[in-house]
């Protein structure tokens, strides 16, 4: 493990150096940041953790006070996974703790009816963006081998995508709205993903809030 880690923070270094206007040269044809991290990434979500905490592959990291790793039970069935932390949650290092995070949490104690620690909690981005700005395509590539490495190391059954950023990152599909697509049960990496409204979109919109209760009674009969 600190072979691998050691060979991240030069791969990591290497790249922070071009981000700053330096240039190196390799004999070796080089690989994209995202086939990189992914050659290097553990089968272990401790380890993997590990590595997230040595990442600065964007500048996400430089404005953070804690990377938000993901948590809950790490045989979850069911996984969430949203768009980056927000202020609580990168103050903490725990996703979904502010107001955004109690709804959720109500959804699955309501609606669902399983505890939070039975299902596992994830962001395309484990840092925060400035604002709580949505994460650009760029910070979300350089992040996203970190989520799909989680999810293949967690098997859920049911992958539900928290908002419209959350969908079209992890799925490639740039073009439907969440709109049209939410509720829907889609193929995903040998499993099955659920798009449904961000709990923050149900803070301002409360009327939207029946259109998730029929989504999680369809993952409820899915689980």
């Amino acid at each position: 493990m600190n072979r691998q880690i050691s060979q991240l923070k030069e791969l990591l270094d290497l790249y922070r150096l071009q981000s700053f206007g330096y240039e190196y040269f390799s004999t070796k044809k080089s690989m994209p940041v995202s086939e990189a991290v992914n050659v290097e990434l553990p089968d272990d979500l401790e380890q993997l953790k590990e590595f997230v905490y040595h990442c600065h592959l964007c500048d996400l990291a430089k404005r953070k006070t804690n990377y938000v790793f993901g948590e809950g039970n790490v045989n979850a069935k069911l996984m969430f996974v949203g768009e980056g932390p927000g202020q609580r949650e990168d103050e903490l290092g725990r996703p979904f703790v502010g107001r955004s995070g109690e709804l959720l949490t109500k959804i699955i104690e309501t609606t669902l009816e399983m505890k939070r620690e039975d299902v596992y909690i994830a962001n395309v981005v484990k840092c925060r963006p400035p604002g709580n700005r949505v994460p650009n395509q760029e910070e979300a590539d350089r992040c996203l081998p970190y989520l799909i490495k989680q999810i293949s190391l967690i098997q859920p059954k049911v992958i539900v995508t928290l908002g419209a950023t959350a969908y079209k990152y992890l799925t490639g599909d740039m073009e439907t709205p969440i709109s049209k697509i939410r509720g829907e049960v889609l193929e995903f990496a040998n499993t099955l993903l659920v798009p449904t409204f961000h709990p923050s979109f149900l803070l301002r919109n409360p009327s939207a809030k029946r259109f998730v209760y029929y989504d999680m009674k369809k993952v409820k009969a899915l689980l």
